[in-house]
């Protein structure tokens, strides 16, 4: 039996609207409550295949939490509309996404690829308010959560009941993807649910309370875990993957890094520690394989950031084991733990 799937304020049956385009891809406008920080339309794109093999995929695109940050006037860190050339279309990627290749291990699933305009790695239920150095306000709302709720909603809706569903996300969306997975698991109990992050695993921060508070979202994980209150808001992201196989064991979780991802380290710096990814991303792993029954990782060399959407999905290489031939692995419940 599904559980239904909140759907915060979304009209389902009546507010999905879908393009005309001719080809795989429907681009589907909720409407509702969804919306970008911008205020522009929230938009999300969907591929239907196999109705028994679902890839639901978090898209990335930054994150912000201050007023220097959050900006759309200035320089943001993150991307603010899901509208055309905005890095949140399929189409628009290889990886995953490139269906007419015969390697490609999705090329028979139904896909969602999941938007991102909002700031606050997918999690976000409120809306900030900042003030310029010349006077004058902004606000960003944090609509994540809502926004991918309308995915999630069509998949209710469309594909009845997937049998096996990969819950993945590339860089902000991998931070949030353990969570959704195990949402997923609790409405989807009698499907094989797995979740893989790529790009996200090197996040060694002691804590990201303020980000949680900015963006609201400690309510969203508690109703993600199906849990009636988190103790500790000074939650790190790699607790997420702890408090995510607590709340659904049977998950299966996987991780994707480059040891030295120049975007991580990036943000660590952002975030207050600066320094080389890989100390902390392998500090990481650690706790990962120590609270998460069967949980592999794949670490590659280099500065690259995440997988699924780009060739290097084909091309990577590392330890003999191509990165591709590791999903595989992955999907049939195989893969090992690769590091350069």
């Amino acid at each position: 039996m599904i559980v239904p799937v909140l759907t915060a304020g979304i009209s389902l049956g009546a507010v999905f609207s879908h393009a005309a385009d001719p080809d795989p891809w429907q681009t589907i406008t909720p409407g509702g409550d969804t919306q970008c920080s911008d205020g522009s339309p929230y938009r999300f794109h969907v591929r239907q295949a196999d109705p028994e093999r679902l890839l639901l995929f978090f898209n990335g695109g930054g994150a912000c939490w201050t007023g220097q940050t959050c900006d759309p006037r200035g320089n943001p860190t993150y991307r603010v509309t899901s509208g055309p050339g905005s890095g949140n279309d399929p189409r628009e990627y290889s990886g995953a996404f490139a269906l007419e290749n015969p390697e490609n291990p999705f090329r028979e699933w139904s896909q969602v690829f999941i938007s991102y305009c909002t700031g606050d790695v997918h999690l976000g239920q409120t809306t900030a308010r900042f003030t310029r150095d010349d006077g004058s306000e902004f606000k960003v709302r944090h609509n994540g959560r809502r926004n991918a709720e309308s995915a999630l909603a069509w998949v209710e809706q469309e594909l009845a009941q997937p049998q096996k569903i990969l819950v993945a996300g590339g860089s902000a969306g991998a931070l949030s993807s353990p969570l959704y997975a195990a949402f997923i698991a609790h409405r989807y109990p009698d499907a094989e649910i797995l979740q893989f992050g790529g790009g996200a695993a090197g996040y060694r921060v002691p804590s990201m309370t303020a980000l949680w508070q900015q963006w609201g979202a400690v309510p969203v994980m508690e109703d993600l875990l199906s849990v009636a209150k988190l103790e500790n808001e000074a939650l790190r992201p790699v607790d997420l993957y702890a408090l995510a196989g607590t709340s659904a064991p049977g998950v299966q979780f996987y991780t994707y890094d480059n040891a030295f991802d120049a975007t991580q380290e990036s943000f660590m710096g952002l975030l207050g520690a600066p320094g080389p990814l890989l100390p902390g991303l392998d500090a990481n792993l650690e706790e990962m394989r120590e609270s998460l029954n069967g949980y592999r990782s794949f670490v590659a060399a280099g500065r690259f950031h995440t997988l699924l959407r780009f060739d290097e999905l084909y091309t990577r290489e590392t330890g003999g084991v191509r990165a591709v031939d590791w999903v595989e692995a992955m999907l049939a419940g195989s893969a090992a733990n690769v590091h350069c």
